[in-house]
């Protein structure tokens, strides 16, 4: 009489190799994701317009705006983003000195297309935020798991500080080929391009997005830096490094 064969049953060391597989991935990919989201959340203030405006190398408006037109106008445009309000918060705004509308109708449409990039964008940022605080909490009494989001973290840490520092020697050595690739990705192709004469292009000129592109950069590399060094000096990899250059003793 054959013998009976019945399946093999994931072992539990088997599937513990597969959760922390699973935990180094997605802390890789949260950190790689998260802090570029997050330093760009940090870079929509109206601190950060009142640093790009009150910089001397900041080009002025030829068509007429003074700093001061600059200052109360651009935070309309930053909060519209933000809030809830539909695009007859901008569609409303005229200027300073006329009863003509702010932006034109093509403004306002692309407007309304960032907004969305931005609202799915934050709404990465929050519930990625949240749920990695989350994970880490509840799993960060075992010991294992803790190990593997250490690593995760490490790796990530690393791979974005190598990402960001390919993308900002792109920003500085091909900038106009960096913005239409972000642009396109982005939007439909028609929507992001506007005359020197349009609201958008006074208010944020590429100068402005050349600036905002490299503080994203910086504050994410200092955010993975710090996340470096905190995975380096409790993980596995610190300890290894001590172990390798201790002194011996006499």
């Amino acid at each position: 009489m054959n013998a009976e064969i019945t399946p093999s049953i994931p072992t539990q060391s088997t599937n513990m190799r597969l959760i922390k597989w699973a935990l180094r991935i997605y802390f890789m990919l949260a950190v790689v994701i998260l802090l570029p989201l997050l330093s760009a959340r940090l870079v929509m203030t109206p601190l950060f317009l009142q640093f790009e405006y009150h910089r001397p190398d900041f080009p002025e408006d030829t068509y007429g705006f003074t700093l001061e037109d600059r200052l109360n106008i651009a935070p309309y445009a930053l909060e519209y983003l933000l809030n809830d309000a539909d695009i007859s918060y901008l569609g409303d705004l005229t200027f300073p000195d006329s009863p003509r509308q702010l932006f034109n109708a093509n403004e306002l449409r692309h407007m309304e297309d960032v907004k969305i990039v931005t609202r799915w964008a934050f709404w990465i940022l929050t519930i990625g935020g949240i749920g990695s605080l989350a994970l880490i909490g509840i799993l960060w009494r075992n010991g294992e798991l803790r190990k593997s989001i250490r690593a995760g973290i490490f790796s990530g840490a690393i791979f974005t500080i190598s990402l960001i520092f390919a993308i900002v020697i792109a920003v500085i050595v091909a900038w106009d080929t960096f913005f239409t690739l972000f642009h396109t990705l982005l939007f439909e192709s028609g929507t992001w391009q506007f005359l020197y004469s349009d609201t958008l292009i006074r208010l944020f000129p590429e100068k402005f997005w050349f600036d905002a592109s490299l503080t994203i950069g910086i504050m994410t590399t200092i955010f993975a830096l710090i996340l470096l060094a905190i995975t380096w000096h409790y993980g596995n990899i610190g300890i290894w490094i001590k172990v390798i250059f201790r002194r011996p003793t006499s």
